[in-house]
């Protein structure tokens, strides 16, 4: 039983660094799309407050919120909102899901650096994932095959992408991958590939080119980039990131999400290649609390 704490420690402490044995643990859990900034904005927490000790684990948006609303964890990250039935659910459980948006996304539709593809619209993205268009030389590009990855089912860049941008079904052919990094990383030894990430990796990946996108054949080409184009919608895959708790928290968790937040917090989600919140989602998180 000894060896079991002590092991659990040590996991928790490789996953965000040392911290006080007497202090009770933060649980975050979900987004994969986030979980590097917020491990991030928790790291800096803590070293401003030894005292505080959290734990941050990915897994999917889905992992998230099922944690939140089966008391498994204190705070959801999650890169949609939570839907119908979940909140249905939560409630059943005595659970009152509140949402924070902490930080803004521009999707990215990525592709190796040696194609000469490097603007799509959003009907011809949504035809390339549902299989519909195969080959790159039907969309400008060289004669190949495209080679599709993307997400697996209980992310929720998995279900955003879906319903913004491909309004059907994903093609059986694409590869689903873990989480961001594995889709960069794939996407960049595959002349041919294409995939979707976060815009926070996308900045940070050598040998991928990031396609600006039109929201229709008549529309300007806008690059998720740009974040004036992400911020007043010209772009249009972008989105708000969220964390979800049950209620108005209190103590450590209220305190973290505070620092998330702050000044100091929003420059950590600037540097981490995401975009700082509006002022639109300011007011949002000032109603409900934070």
């Amino acid at each position: 039983m000894k060896t079991t704490l002590l092991f659990t420690m040590f996991l928790a402490s490789f996953l965000i660094g040392v911290v006080p044995a007497n202090a009770a643990m933060i649980q975050v859990k979900g987004s994969d799309t986030i979980i590097n900034l917020v491990q991030k904005e928790a790291e800096v927490f803590m070293q401003a407050d030894p005292s505080a000790k959290i734990a941050v684990t990915g897994g999917g948006s889905g992992t998230g919120i099922a944690a939140l609303i089966n008391g498994k964890c204190d705070i959801a990250n999650s890169s949609r909102t939570i839907n119908a039935k979940e909140i249905e659910t939560a409630l059943a459980n005595n659970v009152s899901p509140v949402r924070i948006v902490i930080a803004i996304d521009g999707l990215s539709v990525v592709v190796h650096s040696t194609n000469s593809v490097s603007k799509l619209t959003m009907d011809q993205i949504g035809a390339i994932y549902r299989g519909e268009i195969k080959n790159w030389s039907e969309v400008g590009g060289a004669n190949m095959p495209i080679s599709l990855y993307g997400r697996q089912s209980n992310s929720g860049t998995y279900g955003f992408f879906r319903e913004m941008v491909l309004k059907g079904e994903y093609a059986q052919s694409m590869k689903s991958m873990n989480g961001s990094s594995q889709i960069a990383e794939a996407v960049k030894s595959d002349p041919s590939g294409i995939g979707y990430v976060g815009v926070g990796y996308a900045k940070a990946a050598a040998g991928l080119t990031v396609v600006s996108v039109a929201a229709n054949a008549g529309s300007a080409y806008e690059s998720p980039l740009d974040e004036t184009a992400v911020d007043n919608g010209k772009y249009p895959i972008a989105r708000p990131l969220y964390q979800y708790v049950n209620g108005t928290p209190t103590g450590k968790v209220k305190d973290l999400i505070a620092f998330e937040l702050s000044a100091q917090g929003q420059q950590i989600v600037a540097e981490e290649g995401f975009f700082v919140i509006t002022s639109e989602y300011k007011a949002g998180n000032a109603k409900a609390g934070f």
